[in-house]
């Protein structure tokens, strides 16, 4: 029987969701989606992310490997199970999930719709606007459908995906009548590492999400700030990267297929960096 995963391997939302620190990601996974995330669950993975998006997920497959372990005995009150509305200049023109035709809320509220219908659930703990829109109006009357979801009880947090300004996330922060509780970014030294994103985050409790965390920073990884304690714990690189972004509050998505790779990142809470080790890490983060 599949058993629950608890302790620090969790952030507490403003919300009260329960969010874990490590994200099993689905993107990109194609007919592979059920196996993988099968595997990923068995392995003790807790949080989940995908995206009402067919162009690079495959959430039907999400909702099957759901199924296979809720037979197992792995209880839905034990996920973090975050999906996303991707709005339609993210969407194959060929394969859209709602209509394209249709309002920007009455788009939101079919793709939530077939995200249940995909997932086989009752509910998500967090909905994720994929990016912004290039209009801050359109971004809003997105978000307000979103934020009625939420007043139904349907969803139990709200976040944002691929907004690299700082300015417009805190417009959207300041505007919201939910506040968003996630961001989710690319984590590259291209955007700084999102700085001051990130100092906004902490500050308004909101839980910043990485992803291509380990494919975009070879660099990080062969650092001696990495490898030194790399070496002292018996640990990989990229286990100590993960160790101290989890440290630091954030909470990182990893998309890995490989057994080996999984068990290695679930295995990061079982030490901790010291406070120089983080400071050493995360003067690399410029």
């Amino acid at each position: 029987m599949i058993k629950a995963v608890a302790d620090e391997r969790h952030n507490l939302s403003a919300a009260g969701v329960a969010v874990s620190r490590l994200i099993y990601g689905t993107a990109w996974k194609k007919e592979r989606t059920t196996e993988v995330v099968v595997q990923a669950l068995r392995a003790g993975f807790r949080g989940i992310d995908t995206a009402c998006q067919p162009k690079h997920y495959h959430e039907p497959g999400v909702g099957e490997a759901l199924a296979v372990v809720a037979r197992e005995g792995l209880s839905r009150s034990d996920l973090f199970l975050q999906s996303k509305f991707s709005p339609l200049g993210g969407q194959d023109p060929d394969n859209v999930p709602y209509d394209p035709g249709a309002s920007i809320v009455q788009q939101v509220q079919q793709s939530f719709a077939v995200s249940l219908r995909n997932l086989g659930v009752d509910t998500l703990d967090s909905l994720v606007l994929h990016s912004p829109y290039r209009e801050d109006s359109d971004t809003l009357e997105a978000w307000g459908a979103m934020e009625r979801l939420c007043d139904r009880g349907l969803v139990r947090q709200l976040g944002l995906s691929n907004c690299y300004e700082p300015e417009r996330f805190e417009r959207l922060w300041r505007a919201a009548r939910i506040k968003p509780e996630a961001l989710q970014n690319r984590f590259h030294a291209k955007t700084h590492y999102d700085r001051e994103l990130r100092a906004f985050c902490r500050d308004k409790n909101v839980v910043y999400q990485s992803f291509w965390t380990l494919t975009a920073n070879p660099h990080i990884l062969a650092a001696p700030a990495v490898t030194a304690p790399a070496e002292k714990y018996g640990r990989t690189p990229a286990q100590v990267f993960f160790r101290y972004l989890t440290q630091s509050g954030m909470a990182c998505l990893t998309g890995t297929s490989s057994p080996e790779h999984m068990a290695q990142d679930l295995a990061i809470f079982d030490f901790r960096l010291t406070a120089r080790e983080g400071e050493a890490i995360g003067s690399q983060l410029s």
